[in-house]
């Protein structure tokens, strides 16, 4: 029991990680729109659109290669160490399930992926980063 704990706490830290990252997604599109609706400068910075475009980017080509993300299977590697259930689909998938009692083929998934890309990609294109934030 009490070398199994280790990993526990490992993969609940994987797990926050993760969260984090899908809240980083998710609300970076929203901070870019907003963000320039409100006249926030900083919401245009290179390295805030960059970090955004290239974590949505990894998402997407994940799910179009059927590659199951890198901290998922971290952090099941992790639970299977301490003797804990494991995912039996994506991280996405896992959670909206448990969450919202949702299940979709795994092509839903990557539509979604897709089209959530697209749009940070239209976000990026109608609202350009800035080398200097405007003033």
């Amino acid at each position: 029991m009490i070398t199994e704990l280790p990993y526990q706490v490992l993969a609940d830290a994987v797990l926050i990680v993760h969260v984090a990252i899908v809240v980083f997604v998710v609300g970076g599109l929203v901070l870019v729109l907003v963000g320039n609706w409100r006249d926030w400068p900083w919401v245009n910075a290179w390295w805030f659109r960059l970090a955004h475009l290239a974590a949505i980017a990894v998402v997407v080509a994940q799910a179009w290669l059927g590659v199951l993300c890198p901290l998922t299977t971290l952090e099941n590697w992790l639970r299977t160490r301490a003797r804990e259930a494991v995912y039996d689909a994506s991280f996405i998938e896992y959670w909206l399930e448990r969450i919202l009692y949702y299940n979709a083929p795994a092509w839903v998934f990557t539509a979604g992926y897709s089209l959530f890309g697209l749009a940070v990609a239209a976000a990026w294109w109608y609202f350009p980063p800035r080398q200097k934030p405007r003033r």
